[in-house]
């Protein structure tokens, strides 16, 4: 860098994604995200991102927020995945009113985590309703201060889940998550037993929000599919950045040339880096173009609703496929015990396989593009 070059001043997030990266073996010892780091996220304003600003939050747009969680995601997949959850904000706005200002009108950085599947039977009872059962797939769970499950009611017909919140305090955690790939979320299962949520308490997953905020209306499970998705594009651009600087640094104990000298990567790492130029580049085009939309129609037109779900599946997929490039471009060593390479790869993967973004997602595009019924979350 010329000495005459202007250089930013070092951010909370600059020094929160350096220590992510220096403490993520612990990560993924430990098997979720730990509390101070996830103060550190509130700190950042990852759970007010959405928040509107009269209940003391900072009513970011999608793309605002999918970046912080990209920068996050580079450091650790998990810590991105787990900093994802921020979107909840925007869900929990199909709650009535009166709760969500109980909820982020005393604290615009609640930390909430859920699940939804899948839905147990709840029992209307005095007070409210009786909710038991076990729900997998908790992420976050462990730095959540309000947790979510999936649940029905007899007589209630709704395509998309009805969701309960209990205080952390009120439901237990199961310490079963125990996986290769996304290692530190702490998705693991929850119980409740007995407990009486207020019906006011309890909100359709994917429902009409109550409040007409633009970010409410902007739409919620395409919304959810590209938190998600954009944890793969960090992810992927970790590994090629990592994948690099070794290349460039590294010399063949063989003699051969060093691998930045070798035809056959320079290939591979041009069409991966091309792959995640391209997932990465459609993805926020999209998401602005939707934002666009919305701030100045009042809604997302259907082919860009459509085109919001296809990005996010493509950011995914293509992010998974550029990750497995690195790690076979790193030859014989990534296949070492804890080798970036390797998690990096897995992680990615991991990400695409999630049912908001995987194989069905392709389908279910299709089936909108060409006018046949598609599942709920599509136009």
């Amino acid at each position: 860098m010329n000495a005459s070059t202007p250089t930013r001043p070092e951010t909370e997030m600059d020094r929160l994604k350096m220590d992510i990266r220096a403490r993520s073996q612990e990560f993924q010892s430990l098997r979720h995200i730990p509390q101070d780091i996830v103060a550190r996220f509130q700190k950042v304003g990852i759970y007010r991102a959405f928040v509107p600003a009269r209940f003391g939050g900072d009513a970011k747009s999608p793309a605002e927020f999918c970046r912080m969680i990209e920068e996050i995601s580079w450091a650790d997949a998990s810590a991105g995945w787990v900093a994802s959850f921020g979107v909840s904000a925007t869900y929990l706005s199909a709650l009535p009113p009166e709760t969500y200002a109980k909820i982020y009108g005393s604290d615009p950085d609640t930390v909430f985590a859920g699940g939804m599947f899948p839905p147990q039977n709840a029992q209307r009872v005095a007070g409210g309703l009786e909710v038991s059962g076990r729900w997998p797939w908790v992420s976050g769970v462990m730095g959540a201060s309000l947790v979510g499950a999936g649940i029905k009611i007899a007589g209630e017909s709704t395509p998309l889940p009805r969701t309960a919140i209990m205080q952390r305090h009120e439901v237990t955690v199961l310490d079963n998550w125990d996986t290769i790939g996304l290692r530190a979320t702490g998705s693991h299962d929850i119980t409740a037993d007995k407990v009486i949520v207020p019906e006011d308490w309890t909100f359709i997953r994917g429902g009409k929000p109550t409040m007409d905020d633009a970010i409410f209306r902007y739409p919620a499970m395409a919304l959810a599919a590209q938190v998600l998705a954009v944890v793969a594009l960090g992810t992927a651009r970790a590994a090629l950045d990592w994948l690099r600087d070794d290349a460039i640094g590294r010399s063949s104990i063989t003699g051969a040339p060093s691998p930045a000298a070798r035809g056959y990567v320079q290939s591979s790492f041009a069409k991966a880096e091309g792959l995640l130029l391209g997932a990465r580049a459609a993805f926020y085009d999209t998401i602005e173009e939707g934002w666009h939309q919305m701030l100045t129609a009042g809604e997302v037109d259907r082919a860009t609703h459509i085109r919001l779900r296809q990005v996010a599946s493509k950011a995914a997929e293509d992010s998974a496929e550029a990750a497995r490039i690195a790690f076979v471009l790193g030859g014989s060593e990534s296949l070492n015990t804890g080798h970036p390479l390797g998690r990096y790869m897995i992680d990615a993967a991991g990400v695409a396989q999630h049912a908001f973004v995987g194989a069905g997602s392709w389908q279910m595009a299709g089936a909108a593009l060409l006018e046949q019924p598609a599942a709920p979350g599509f136009p």
